[in-house]
């Protein structure tokens, strides 16, 4: 399996991970589809989102699979006063990656992440590698280390299921 750039950045800091397949349908990136494919809890895969605000401008937002973004707790731990998600058309330009695909561990330019409290939960969460049917599980604090992440409470309760 040819390695992404998140893989390679975790082999370059010597954090460990295990990588994880699943089979894709354009019809339903959703990650609670992605977790039920690879046998996880919907709160232990996270999905990454791509947000701007008004002050620190594009960040990533980190989030349970089954939870939704809170953009006003995400604005108060972010330092903005607004924040609002992308849309569609500047993912890519964004972040190089698609829709389904996008990964904090390796984007086109280092944006600041938050990642949400309930990975730590978890002594391991499954986030993107970067391509879509592929995921990485590794250890939350690895992970927050690898992307200098900002954690805090910014997602809602789970959706419903």
């Amino acid at each position: 399996m040819p390695k992404t750039n998140a893989i390679r950045v975790l082999d370059t800091l010597g954090i460990e991970y295990e990588l994880l397949t699943y089979s894709v349908d354009l019809d339903n990136l959703a990650a609670i589809a992605t977790a039920q494919k690879l046998g996880l809890p919907a709160d232990q895969v996270f999905k990454t989102l791509v947000v701007s605000g008004d002050r620190r401008g594009t960040a990533l937002a980190v989030i349970p699979g089954s939870y939704q973004l809170d953009l006003k707790a995400l604005a108060r731990v972010s330092g903005d006063r607004s924040v609002e998600t992308v849309s569609l058309k500047q993912l890519q330009p964004l972040t190089g990656y698609v829709r389904g695909g996008v990964t904090a561990l390796a984007c086109k330019k280092p944006y600041p992440v938050f990642l949400d409290e309930w990975a730590q939960v978890y002594e391991r969460i499954a986030v993107s590698a970067g391509r879509r049917g592929l995921m990485i599980q590794m250890k939350t604090a690895d992970y927050i280390k690898a992307t200098s992440a900002t954690v805090g409470r910014i997602s809602q309760e789970p959706l419903s299921l």
